[in-house]
C-alpha cells in the first residue's frame, strides 16, 4: 500500500467498525479452529491492529506478525507488543512447520502477492492440523477507487476463495460472505457516491454515531452467522482451511 494508506490504517483500526467487525470474525475462526500447537501467524499485519485484539482476547498463545514495510512492521511491534518480522509473504522467512495457526485479512489479494505462492508459503510453514483464516475483498463488481489505492489486484467469491485453498492442498475449507446486511450501502458509496477515479480510500474517520450505527449492524449480522444461517453475498469473504 502507498505509505499514506498505512498512516490512515494505523490511526482508525483500533476503532472503525470495519477493522472491529474484521478482527470479531478472524477471532471467532480461531476460537472455533484453533489448529495445532503452535504460535500463530498474522501475515500482512499491517500497523498491528488485529495482532494487538489477538494479544487482548487469546494472551496465552504466542503470535507474530509478518509486514513488508519495515516502517509498519515497527509501528505493529510497538502497538502489539508482539514480535513482527519484516519480509515477503512470497517467500515468508520462517521454518517449516512453525506454526499452529495462520492468519491473512486483506493480503492474498495484493498485487504485490502472487496467490498460488502465497497460498503455497502459508501451507509451508503450519503444522499438521494448522488451521489458516483469511479475509478476502468479495466481487469484482464491486471494484473502485479504494482497491486502486490499497493495491487489491484480485476480488474473490466463496467459490474461488474454496478453490484457493483447496489448490494449495488445505483440507476441511469452508468459506462465507460477510458484511451481507450493509452490501447495499457499500455499493452505493463505492459505485455512486465516490465513483470517480480519484476517490479516496475507505478507511476514513466516521461519526460516532454513523461508526457505531454500522458496528451495530455488522453485529447482529455476526449473531445471526453465529446461529448458522449463512450470508447469501456480503462484501467480504472468510474462508479457513487446515493443513492436513
Amino acid at each position: 500500500m502507498e505509505p499514506a494508506e498505512y498512516a490512515l490504517m494505523d490511526a482508525a483500526e483500533d476503532g472503525m467498525w470495519w477493522f472491529r467487525a474484521a478482527h470479531a470474525r478472524v477471532l471467532d475462526a480461531l476460537h472455533t479452529r484453533p489448529g495445532a500447537a503452535g504460535p500463530v501467524l498474522d501475515a500482512g499485519c499491517g500497523t498491528g491492529g488485529f495482532l494487538l485484539r489477538l494479544a487482548q482476547h487469546m494472551p496465552d498463545r504466542p503470535a507474530i506478525g509478518l509486514e513488508y514495510m519495515a516502517d509498519a512492521a515497527r509501528r505493529a511491534q510497538q502497538k502489539a507488543n508482539r514480535p513482527v518480522a519484516a519480509g515477503d509473504a512470497n517467500a515468508l522467512p520462517f521454518a517449516d512447520a512453525s506454526f499452529g495457526a495462520a492468519v491473512s485479512i486483506d493480503v492474498i489479494c495484493h498485487a504485490g502477492v502472487d496467490p498460488a505462492r502465497g497460498m503455497a508459503e502459508l501451507h509451508r510453514v503450519l503444522r499438521p492440523g494448522g488451521t489458516v483464516v483469511l479475509n478476502l475483498p468479495a466481487y469484482e463488481w464491486l471494484r473502485s477507487a479504494h482497491d486502486a489505492r490499497v493495491h487489491t489486484a484480485r476480488r474473490y467469491t466463496a467459490g474461488s476463495a474454496r478453490a484457493l485453498l483447496e489448490e494449495a492442498g488445505f483440507t476441511q475449507v469452508s468459506a462465507r460472505y460477510w458484511n451481507g446486511l450493509l452490501l447495499p450501502l457499500m455499493a452505493l458509496q463505492r459505485k455512486v457516491l465516490q465513483a470517480r477515479a480519484d476517490a479516496p480510500s475507505d478507511v476514513a474517520h466516521f461519526p460516532p454515531w454513523i461508526d457505531k450505527t454500522l458496528h451495530a449492524v455488522s453485529e447482529i449480522e455476526r449473531r445471526i452467522g453465529g446461529a448458522g444461517i449463512p450470508m447469501p453475498g456480503g462484501g467480504s469473504v472468510l474462508v479457513i482451511g487446515t493443513r492436513p
